[in-house]
């Protein structure tokens, strides 16, 4: 039973906002996001793409609550023309991303193995032998280099892939074909060209798991779809939520290395005690801006009320997360790093059925990165000065196109 609010319920609209979502610098906050939060807890927003408005929830409370609740869909949204940041959807029909439970809940169950505590851990070696071969080679050349080009794209992409069971050969264009559908940049059709290729390539080395079987998340899927489980379409579908998530890992370690190399008193009281990292990276994670805008909406199944205001069946709603994690009712001076915060209930990895998959495997990545960039490296210095760094255009998740330091 949902318990409906005993509060005054406003039936009026608040004043359609149309974000731009432009491409910005740095790790600075959103500032339409921020004119939105101080408009009130839910808004209504257009953004570039797709049609009409959509509600948008920025308290941490809501934010909970919408993605925690039944009534709200992921399904729905294939049978709409929603407002939205892309010019195409990433998911393929049936994904994951797409689905409600109990079909969400049967899909991830599929792959629950590979992402649990101990299906991580035993990541956590192998993982750390090719960070340390990317960290030779970029101490034996010198500075100054490039952490983006040398580190923060081949790392998180040899994880991914080895989790997944790419071959070594067919890495370069996996992460050609994510950098082309987690953008704008390159227009949809590239966008969704990109897209079909990469679900081709997986439907392959599905059937090809299928007869060689193994233990990577594709021969998983495979097994899935032979003992009935899984069509192939959702397991393909899968696939590629899982490799393109890789993706988020780079951006949001360069969002977090920046700030290191730019407030070199939070790089300082990292190294002097490492014992705070874990801390530090919820921080961090908390702080950055992990993605542009918003991501997928969810669609009313029913009217109900959030934040006082009646929502109609039908209507699409979007959850801010970023808004969330600066929520001053939920985190004292939310604007400042605070390295040892704690408690710390960011949403980062968002929050309810579609809980981010890859969160535990993706913060791995964040700890093993910073960690070695800090006991390997003597202090870490920007090789140019922050403004003349380039920032990416179009892209989903925001992050640094080049990271170029010195020591």
């Amino acid at each position: 039973m949902h318990e409906q609010t005993t509060t005054a319920i406003d039936d009026s609209r608040p004043p359609v906002r149309f974000w731009p979502a432009d491409d910005l610098s740095g790790v600075d906050f959103d500032p339409v996001l921020a004119d939105l939060m101080r408009e009130g807890p839910l808004t209504r927003i257009r953004l570039p793409n797709g049609r009409g408005w959509a509600w948008l929830a920025t308290r941490h409370e809501d934010v909970r609550m919408v993605t925690n609740d039944p009534r709200f869909s992921r399904r729905a949204i294939a049978e709409h023309d929603v407002t939205r940041l892309l010019p195409h959807f990433i998911p393929v029909a049936g994904a994951v991303g797409f689905e409600d439970p109990p079909d969400h809940t049967r899909l991830r169950r599929a792959v629950a193995g590979a992402f649990t505590t101990r299906g991580v851990e035993r990541l956590r070696g192998s993982a750390q032998l090719m960070l340390d071969e990317l960290v030779e080679g970029v101490l034996s050349d010198g500075p100054p280099a490039d952490l983006t080009e040398r580190i923060l794209t081949p790392f998180p992409l040899a994880v991914v892939c080895e989790l997944m069971g790419v071959p070594d050969a067919d890495r370069p264009r996996m992460h050609e074909w994510t950098s082309l559908i987690l953008s704008s940049a390159e227009g949809a059709e590239r966008s969704e060209q990109a897209k079909t290729r990469m679900c081709a390539y997986y439907a392959e080395l599905l059937r090809q798991r299928r007869v060689t079987g193994g233990e990577d998340v594709t021969a998983l899927l495979a097994a899935a779809v032979a003992n009935g489980e899984i069509s192939e379409n959702e397991a393909v579908g899968l696939a590629l939520l899982i490799q393109i998530g890789g993706e988020a890992v780079t951006h949001n370690t360069g969002n977090m290395l920046y700030i290191l190399l730019t407030r070199p008193e939070h790089q300082a009281r990292l190294r002097a005690e490492p014992e705070l990292r874990p801390t530090a990276i919820d921080e961090l994670l908390r702080y950055v801006p992990h993605r542009k805008a918003v991501g997928l909406c969810r669609i009313a199944k029913e009217d109900l009320v959030v934040a006082g205001h009646r929502i109609k069946a039908g209507e699409p709603v979007y959850v801010s997360y970023l808004a969330a994690n600066r929520d001053p009712q939920v985190f004292s001076d939310p604007e400042e790093i605070v390295l040892d915060r704690s408690p710390n209930p960011h949403v980062a990895y968002g929050y309810g059925p579609h809980y981010c998959l890859g969160s535990l495997l993706a913060r791995l990545e964040a700890e093993l990165l910073v960690s070695t960039l800090l006991d390997r490296f003597p202090p870490l210095r920007l090789a140019v000065p922050a403004e003349e760094l380039g920032w990416r255009p179009g892209a989903a998740i925001r992050g640094p196109e080049r990271l170029p330091v010195i020591w």
